[in-house]
Order: C-alpha cells, then sequence, then structure tokens
C-alpha cells in the first residue's frame, strides 16, 4: 500500500490512533499474515497478554486485533491477523514500510503471571493461537515457575494451523498437541476437534490453569471437557471478542450482559462470564 506518505500522528488521547510502520510481514496461511510494527515516534506500548489495540487503516477503517507477540515488553507490535473483512485485508496487504494507526492497548490480560506453580492447560483452535501466544510464550521463558505446560491446539485442516514452525519448537519444553477437522494428502497426524485433545493431557486438574480462545462453539466444548476433567471455573479463563469499536466503553457496541468487553474483557473467568455465555442470542 502507497501508505508511507502518512504524516506520524503525534498522541492527542486514546481516540487518536499513533503512527506505526510496518517492519516486517510474514504469511502464515492463505489468509492470515504476521505482521510486526515500530512506533514511528517514541517507544511502543508495554501490551499485556491477552490486551489488544484498535487497528487504523488510513482511508479505510479500524478494527480491534488482540496482540500477539511477547508480553510487556515496550518496543515492537506483533499482530497476527486474518483478512475477513475490508479493514482487515487492507491490514494483512500493507507491506514493509507502509504506516497503519495504534489505539490502546485496552481490556484485560491473561493471569499468566499470577498462575506461577500451576500447570498451564493453552486451548485454542484456528486464529484463537494468536491472541494466547503471548501466555505460551510467558510460560516457556519463565519456564521453572510452572508445572506442566500444555498446548492444545487445532484448526480445519493442515494449511490453517499457525505458527507451525514455532509449535515444533514450543515441544522441546512443552507438551504440544495438534489436531485437524480434515485431513490432506501428506498429513500424519491427529484428525478431530479441538476439546477431544483434553482427555488425554497430562496436567493435574487440581492445579490446573486453563487459557480458552478459539470460535464460541469450540469455547463451549473445551470449557465442558476442561469441567469434566476437574478443572474449576474459576480457573478456567477465555477470551470473548465481538463488536468492539471504541476500546473504552463508550459506545456499548460490545455489550455483553451487564459487562463491557472492550473494557471488563476481552479476557474474563469462566465463572465470571458463563451466566451470560448461557443466554440465548445475548
Amino acid at each position: 500500500m502507497g501508505a508511507t506518505t502518512v504524516e506520524p500522528l503525534p498522541a492527542q488521547g486514546p481516540m487518536v490512533p499513533r503512527s506505526f510502520v510496518v517492519r516486517d510481514r510474514v504469511q502464515e496461511t492463505s489468509d492470515t499474515w504476521t505482521l510486526t510494527l515500530d512506533p514511528v515516534l517514541g517507544e511502543g506500548p508495554a501490551i499485556g497478554p491477552g490486551q489488544f489495540v484498535m487497528v487504523y487503516v488510513f482511508g479505510v477503517g479500524e478494527v480491534p486485533i488482540s496482540v500477539s507477540g511477547a508480553p510487556d515488553r515496550e518496543g515492537p507490535v506483533v499482530l497476527t491477523v486474518r483478512a475477513v473483512g475490508a479493514v482487515s485485508e487492507a491490514i494483512c496487504v500493507t507491506e514493509p514500510g507502509g504506516i497503519l494507526g495504534l489505539r490502546g492497548p485496552f481490556g484485560t490480560t491473561w493471569p499468566i503471571a499470577a498462575s506461577a506453580g500451576a500447570d498451564v492447560v493453552v486451548v485454542a483452535g484456528g486464529i484463537g493461537l494468536a491472541p494466547l501466544r503471548p501466555v505460551v510464550l510467558h510460560a516457556l521463558a519463565q519456564r521453572d515457575a510452572f508445572g506442566e505446560v500444555d498446548v492444545l491446539y487445532g484448526a480445519r485442516t493442515p494449511h490453517d494451523l499457525l505458527y507451525t514452525s514455532e509449535l515444533e519448537r514450543w515441544r522441546g519444553s512443552a507438551s504440544v498437541d495438534v489436531t485437524v477437522d480434515a485431513a490432506e494428502i501428506g498429513w500424519s497426524g491427529k484428525v478431530g476437534v479441538v476439546p477431544g485433545l483434553l482427555p488425554g493431557a497430562a496436567f493435574d486438574p487440581a492445579k490446573a490453569v486453563a487459557f480458552v480462545c478459539g470460535p464460541e462453539i469450540m469455547m463451549r466444548f473445551a470449557i465442558t471437557a476442561l469441567l469434566d476433567r476437574g478443572v474449576a471455573p474459576g480457573r478456567i479463563n477465555i477470551s470473548l471478542e465481538r463488536n468492539m469499536r471504541c476500546g473504552l466503553g463508550h459506545c456499548g457496541h460490545c455489550q455483553l450482559g451487564p459487562t463491557l468487553i472492550c473494557r471488563d474483557g476481552p479476557v474474563y473467568s469462566y465463572e465470571t462470564a458463563r451466566e451470560w455465555l448461557e443466554v440465548r442470542e445475548l
């Protein structure tokens, strides 16, 4: 994109995006890219695991994207984006040197730092691994602080899997179990849904803390499987992202029951969120 002519925007409050330049762009799947962005002016924000930023494409619009880089580190911002609409498609085609606007970070964080001593269970479906990648990076960087680290991940097909080379590296320090809904020629791994991996995972339910993100139907079945294994509702954490627009709790588009996801989420304890998730069409 010819966005390099846009002048850097100075910080003027939480509704004004800061200018970031795309340093690197890596294609993950046929419709998903990972972009590394550097601030044009000053330092990048320190972003907690699970938080999101509002990403603005000049002349196109703005969408919320969860950050997928190493947590709490000032500097580059890493975003894994799936092209599913006009704005996300424009983000994905922004080449190195292009300029994007960022607001934030916003929202709550995964409680990974507070989970020291626990078994860590990461359950991800499809693009849901991107918001959970900071959890895995934190757990592996502080490996001695945690017990078992299980990464359970699934996608529609082998070609839809994210971070394939990184998944292999994680196997050196964590138990990584991968499945796909539909196999293809050359696939020798598991076939099935992600919740089906939970009964065989090695974690101790009494001391496990779970982190779940993916399509809503997948999360519902994963939560049921975790509860069946004996994980307490208060130790299951989920990420909910729907209709976020302002990031500040002003517009009300992301209301879920009595909560605003951009302000009170996107990360919730299942113990807190389950009463809203059980209401049809809420």
